[in-house]
């Protein structure tokens, strides 16, 4: 440890760009080590060692000098912008990915692990249908007989095994269903692969919303995120994707549970220590969000938020509600502005001073009549 702290303290010292010294030392030896492999090809161990072989010898001082100090300066600080960068823009969790990896066979077992998510059916499908039909049936004028969503192209985040994705499929809607886990896309490929017509309409791909985005930009009129965002590692990133696949006037769709000590105790202790109604370990009291705090970050990102309904589960008879309440859990619809945002989702200074002057030329506010013509 001594070594090690003398190490970090004469880089601190001789950095061109010159690290504050109040830099906790563990980050600083995390970009050391970054920046090690990035510029020499050799680990911090490996330096600690040759620093403690030669900080007697009188070649030590010549060997500090042989360092190149303005790249070490770069490189650092470029490998630890990187290493931020890098996880503040992805949404997936390891850890998740690996629960449901575990799970990948069983999401079509209606009496298994994931039966509240079959019934939640019956209150998801109506509300998002209802919502569409509303919202987009000027945009879609060409309704089929039995379809009510035909034409409208659905990208349904986090599918899993296609619980939602199919339903959806079968109202006519175009529907893409993602998630990062192979083989539960692969179990929604064969359980889809049983209803021909069905595979007209609905599609399945293994990847991230982050690496969708990048190529489907305002590619859909509504994104549906169930039981979804609870999971993720990074929500500004996934609003500000979900902004940028969505066209404008688009709709968004979440499911989630709220943080609140009652979420905690019926969501958690009972649901999986006492009722072992999902696996234990499925969700972390500290990912969930309340719907404030979703709201407020959806309109950091220009989704703005028309609804939110509580929803109940009743472990006895399996079925789900409508409720007043939201302490628990809560769906919400939020809507894509028509005026167009900036695509990284940050606005100047120059923009936020006019953020809230209306347009001459929209005769209303920012927002105002948003998903309708």
């Amino acid at each position: 440890m001594y070594l090690e702290v003398m190490y970090s303290a004469k880089l601190m010292s001789s950095t061109s760009f010159g690290l504050c010294a109040g830099v906790k030392y563990r980050r600083v030896a995390k970009s050391v080590e970054v920046t090690s492999t990035l510029v020499f090809s050799r680990s911090v161990s490996q330096w600690i060692t040759e620093y403690g072989q030669q900080k007697h010898s009188p070649k030590r001082h010549a060997f500090w000098r042989n360092i190149p100090l303005s790249a070490m300066s770069r490189a650092i600080r470029h490998a630890s912008t990187t290493v931020v960068r890098a996880a503040a823009q992805s949404t997936l969790d390891p850890s998740e990915t690996k629960k449901f990896q575990l799970l990948a066979n069983k999401w079509w077992d209606v009496q298994g692990e994931f039966a509240p998510l079959h019934s939640m059916n019956d209150l998801r499908v109506p509300f998002i249908r209802c919502v569409l039909v509303d919202n987009l049936l000027n945009v879609h004028s060409s309704r089929q007989l039995g379809r009510p969503l035909s034409g409208i192209r659905i990208l349904d985040v986090g599918c899993g095994g296609g619980l939602l994705t199919e339903p959806l499929g079968r109202l006519g809607a175009d529907v893409l269903g993602i998630d990062p886990v192979e083989d539960s896309i692969r179990t929604a490929e064969l359980h889809g692969s049983f209803d021909p017509a069905l595979m007209e309409r609905v599609q399945y791909r293994a990847c991230t919303l982050e690496e969708l985005s990048e190529e489907e930009a305002e590619g859909f009129d509504a994104v549906v995120a169930s039981e979804v965002v609870e999971h993720l590692a990074d929500l500004d990133t996934f609003a500000c994707c979900c902004h940028q696949v969505l066209k404008p006037g688009g709709s968004l769709f979440i499911t989630t549970i709220n943080k609140t000590n009652l979420s905690y105790a019926l969501g958690i202790v009972a649901a999986e220590r006492i009722l072992r109604i999902v696996p234990a370990g499925t969700h972390d009291w500290e990912k969930f969000i309340s719907p404030v705090d979703l709201e407020r970050l959806l309109e950091s990102s220009g989704l703005f938020v028309e609804s939110v309904r509580g929803m109940l589960y009743n472990p006895v008879t399996g079925s789900w509600s409508w409720t007043e309440s939201t302490a628990i859990n809560y769906a919400l619809h939020a809507v894509k502005q028509r005026e167009e945002p900036p695509p990284d989702c940050a606005q100047s200074p120059a923009a936020e001073a006019h953020a809230g002057e209306p347009d001459p030329g929209a005769g209303g506010a920012p927002g105002v009549g948003a998903g309708h013509h």
